[in-house]
């Protein structure tokens, strides 16, 4: 099967820099909400046969307009949220970003013993998506439906991806952007694995929906361990 994993559309938080991670979260911005109804336009020719959100409001806002488009339900998720930050909750500051994105990038190259500050380890992170993702896997199979996209977040798309996408390691996680209605599209299955089909890291439907003012830590490049 192919697999869309779309990062939601700009949020407050995501101006301010901050690690903003807690359900339900906020909603999008009025730059997010134009994101999300280009993205949709964008993937209007992809054969979108289910389309799953995660558990906090920005996804499912942002899935709207792409279920309208393709006549899907939104089917909310659990397990596909976005990396508690732990102690790191809402701060902005770049030791807190650095020690955040270091900790889910090492995660990605298979360091799964590294815990997030009073937050969760790899191993935790993993089992919740990996069953995220065999749950969309299975229904494609049941269903015979050969397309899904899942609303997700930056950090986790780009961790997941990291690991488990072949041509698409931790360094490779680390180094390449996924802004704010990004995407990354991998094909297989969980039995025979995934390969990377494309990382289309500025926002779907062109940079002019980029903010460059954003301090979104999620999203950007990872210099440092």
């Amino acid at each position: 099967m192919k697999l869309l994993l779309i990062r939601h559309g700009e949020t407050p938080g995501n101006v301010l820099g901050q690690l903003d991670t807690a359900h339900p979260g906020p909603g999008l911005t009025e730059l997010g909400g134009r994101q999300a109804e280009a993205m949709a336009r964008s993937l209007a020719n992809e054969p979108i046969e289910a389309l799953y959100a995660s558990t906090l409001i920005r996804t499912q806002i942002t899935a709207e307009p792409l279920a309208r488009l393709h006549t899907l339900d939104v089917t909310v998720l659990d397990g596909l949220h976005e990396i508690e930050a732990g102690s790191l909750e809402k701060l902005t500051d770049h030791e807190a970003h650095k020690r955040y994105m270091g900790t889910v990038i090492a995660w990605a190259a298979g360091d799964l013993d590294r815990r997030m500050p009073a937050g969760p380890d790899g191993h935790t992170f993993f089992e919740r998506f990996d069953a995220a993702i065999a749950h969309v896997a299975g229904e494609a199979s049941r269903r015979r439906h050969d397309t899904a996209a899942v609303v997700s977040h930056g950090a986790a798309i780009r961790t997941w991806a990291g690991l488990r996408a072949e041509g698409a390691d931790h360094d490779f996680a680390a180094r390449h952007v996924l802004a704010n209605t990004g995407n990354v599209a991998l094909e297989g299955s969980p039995d025979t694995g995934w390969t990377l089909i494309h990382w289309d890291g500025s926002p779907v439907g062109g940079l002019a929906l980029a903010d460059p003012t954003a301090e979104d830590p999620t999203g950007k490049a990872v210099t440092g361990p």
